[in-house]
């Protein structure tokens, strides 16, 4: 339901309406078995005590913020599946500056207190450049843990801190309080970001992230910690296209602890995350709470897979 109402506020924009590729950018889309960073508004305002209708204009803004960055990420990634290589770079490049613009419109059309829209917008600018600052980093060369988050802390929780501060904004919080929801957004997206490198990581085929291997956790664990077969992981990743080179990295990855380890900081930034969310004044904490811990059910999983009875232990729970 949130993903239609978000739909007809973007068609209801005529150049939207009227610009065939926008308008396949947006009416295919379906939502997905996890929430995607839209939802995250209506969350966040219920949290705040008000109505995930209130926030329609936020998640609309946030879904167009993010499709942009997405055309972006897949031309930077030269991933093999972006639209650039069907509609060429510029045109691309010009759908990616339109949806930004549409984010801001959708928040000018919606009749909001100009205070309100005035911490909204600002809040827009932030994400956006905040992550096309990470996005710059990320097409670079740089090398080692360290710069790995340096490069996710700008890239990817921004988006998330911003939706969940705007649904807080809408759903009535002070400024005060929508800082701290924005703060409990940003570790969740450090949690899925992640989440999200070890998915990627283990896919096949392969991921453009085995091309960049200095961007994803897993990956980069294996290359550079101190373990047997770190040697034969560097040969397997010169021919990483192929199927077998690929299983049998991904073994490694298992062995020499990089799945593990990116498990270790996956526990780590949810226990931050619910200790930050314990300490936020919420109207209603319940779609939060219910959010968080849908967010830590892959991880369980795995666990129960691995015959690890309690993880509830080990999530401080």
């Amino acid at each position: 339901m949130v993903l239609e109402n978000i739909k007809k506020a973007l068609l209801s924009i005529p150049e939207v309406s009227g610009w065939p590729e926008m308008v396949d950018l947006i009416t295919p889309l379906t939502d997905p078995g996890s929430k995607p960073c839209w939802e995250y508004p209506p969350l966040a305002c219920q949290a705040a005590g008000g109505r995930k209708e209130q926030a329609l204009p936020g998640a609309a803004a946030v879904l167009c913020l993010i499709q942009s960055m997405h055309l972006v990420d897949d031309m930077l990634d030269e991933d093999p599946r972006g639209l650039h290589h069907q509609l060429g770079p510029g045109k691309v490049a010009n759908l990616a500056l339109a949806l930004q613009a549409a984010s801001s419109r959708v928040i000018e059309d919606a009749g909001l207190p100009p205070e309100i829209r005035a911490l909204i917008h600002g809040s827009l600018a932030k994400a956006a450049l905040g992550t096309a600052y990470g996005q710059d980093l990320d097409a670079g060369t740089l090398e080692g843990e360290e710069n790995y988050w340096r490069i996710v802390e700008a890239k990817t929780p921004p988006l998330f801190g911003t939706a969940m501060f705007i649904g807080a904004v809408l759903g009535g919080s002070p400024a005060s309080t929508a800082d701290r929801i924005e703060r409990l957004g940003f570790l969740i997206g450090m949690m899925i970001q992640v989440s999200d490198d070890l998915k990627d990581a283990m896919e096949t085929p392969a991921r453009p992230d085995w091309r960049r291997k200095w961007n994803n956790l897993p990956i980069l664990y294996a290359m550079t910690a101190e373990h047997s077969e770190r040697s034969r992981f560097s040969d397997l990743l010169s021919r990483i296209e192929e199927p077998e080179a690929l299983a049998a990295a991904q073994e490694i990855l298992f062995r020499c602890g990089a799945v593990s380890y990116c498990t270790y900081r996956v526990i780590e930034f949810y226990r931050n995350a619910r200790e930050n969310f314990e300490g936020i004044p919420l109207a209603n904490p319940e779609p939060i709470d219910e959010l968080l811990s849908e967010l830590v059910e892959p991880l369980k999983s795995l666990f129960r897979s691995i015959g690890v009875e309690s993880p509830e232990e080990l999530l401080g729970e």
